[in-house]
């Protein structure tokens, strides 16, 4: 009995795949048949169709439309030292575009940010380093308007302009000691000059805090190491890049793209989508140094040589890390390094020290002390707190992250006298 019932569920099932299979076949038939035609109205359906860009979700959209037409093109002309010399980009920019002027050539390109609606824009120094003329580039114009450099800080790789009838709205800036690791990071520049100007590119906040170091010299030849705290991003940055602008989901200016990582034939790694951004808190003092100079005579003249550099500013003369809350130590400024003979050295701060306040400021990340910092002149005397806690000194030697074996600490309050920037 259930031999037979068997035989018929298959002879069901054979019966429903040869209906199946002459429907298919029936379909097939009919489209390959040559006196058949599909109608102008099917042709319509599938041809014009349209795309309401009103109900297109994306959290960029709104910031790219919004901050664009800020970031503007940055040029760097310098004079050329025999008329066969061939300018190529340094890093940031492109090569020589034939653009010859009077014995001037296009050394390279960058990025800018409008920062202020009197003509003041954020870029990057080594975009602008050895110019002999800078201009701006503008969306939408096919000119180039001067620019005059007004304030410069060449260690931390920034610099203001200050451009005339500037017809770009500034954007916002925003507080970048608020940033998160994973929230989304936009960038916007000029890569490879006016060919890909303001390209839109995005990606995540990789990391916070990461230390970068590069060699720097004095005016007179001696070689120091410049330590500097940077955003990590892992949105697309390419050379022309450089001085514009990493945005957050608000719109607001977080950080300067300043660099990329890249693999290289003496590495040998291969490295992808490591970029990295200045705070732009740390940019701070130096734009409010710029703002409150506008309508003097420092800087509003057409040459670039009346800078102020502000390399020349007091340091505290220490290497310091952002501290979140964990419980153990207080938030603040973790000394990772003291300068030999430096103002902090002398004031008696140690490796392991976490900075808590400078005066009447209590400091809650390192861009704050730097920036902190950078309000005092020569001369002045400050009074830091500092949380120290035993066993912390050997904890960041041994680079330990586990913290559990650090002791009870104490806060102890010192004085620093600072001392020009060649004495820290």
């Amino acid at each position: 009995m259930k031999h037979i019932m068997d035989k018929k569920h298959f002879g069901v099932t054979m019966l429903a795949l040869v209906l199946t299979l002459t429907l298919s076949l029936g379909g097939i038939a009919l489209a390959a048949d040559g006196s058949a035609t599909i109608s102008d109205e099917e042709i319509d359906a599938i041809i014009n169709t349209t795309t309401d860009a009103a109900q297109v979700e994306s959290p960029f959209i709104s910031v790219a439309n919004s901050v664009r037409g800020s970031v503007v093109g940055i040029n760097n002309y310098q004079v050329s030292r025999s008329n066969n010399y061939y300018y190529y980009g340094f890093g940031f920019g492109f090569g020589n575009d034939g653009r010859d002027n009077g014995g001037e050539r296009l050394y390279g390109t960058g990025s800018g940010v409008a920062v202020s609606a009197y003509g003041h824009v954020l870029t990057n120094y080594h975009v602008v380093d050895g110019a002999n003329r800078i201009t701006v580039t503008v969306e939408g114009e096919d000119k180039e308007y001067d620019a005059t450099l007004v304030s410069f800080d060449e260690d931390q790789d920034i610099a203001v302009l200050l451009v005339k009838d500037l017809p770009v709205a500034p954007v916002t800036l925003g507080d970048s000691d608020a940033l998160q690791v994973g929230e989304w990071a936009i960038v916007i520049g000029n890569p490879l000059s006016e060919t890909f100007a303001r390209t839109v590119t995005v990606g995540v906040v990789s990391a916070l805090d990461r230390k970068i170091t590069d060699t720097s010299y004095d005016m007179y030849g001696r070689r120091t190491k410049i330590t500097n705290n940077m955003i990590q991003v892992d949105a697309a940055i390419n050379s022309g890049n450089s001085g514009g602008g990493m945005f957050n989901t608000l719109g607001q200016l977080m950080g300067i793209p300043a660099r990329k990582y890249s693999g290289n034939m003496f590495s040998g790694a291969s490295i992808d989508n490591i970029g990295m951004c200045i705070p732009v808190n740390v940019a701070k003092p130096l734009i409010k140094d710029a703002l409150q100079k506008y309508g003097t005579d420092t800087g509003v003249n057409n040459g670039i040589r009346s800078a102020t550099n502000n390399t020349d500013r007091p340091m505290l003369g220490v290497t310091v890390t952002t501290v979140n809350s964990n419980g153990i130590l207080p938030n603040g400024a973790l000394v990772m390094e003291v300068n030999d003979n430096s103002n902090a050295s002398r004031a008696g701060i140690l490796k392991g020290d976490v900075i808590v306040s400078v005066d009447d400021t209590v400091i809650s990340s390192s861009s704050q002390l730097v920036s902190t910092i950078q309000k005092y002149a020569e001369g002045d005397t400050m009074t830091v707190k500092i949380y120290r806690a035993p066993g912390m000194e050997q904890a960041i030697q041994e680079d330990r992250i586990d913290l559990s074996e650090v002791g009870e600490g104490d806060y102890i309050t010192v004085t620093v006298t600072l001392r020009g920037a060649a004495a820290a």
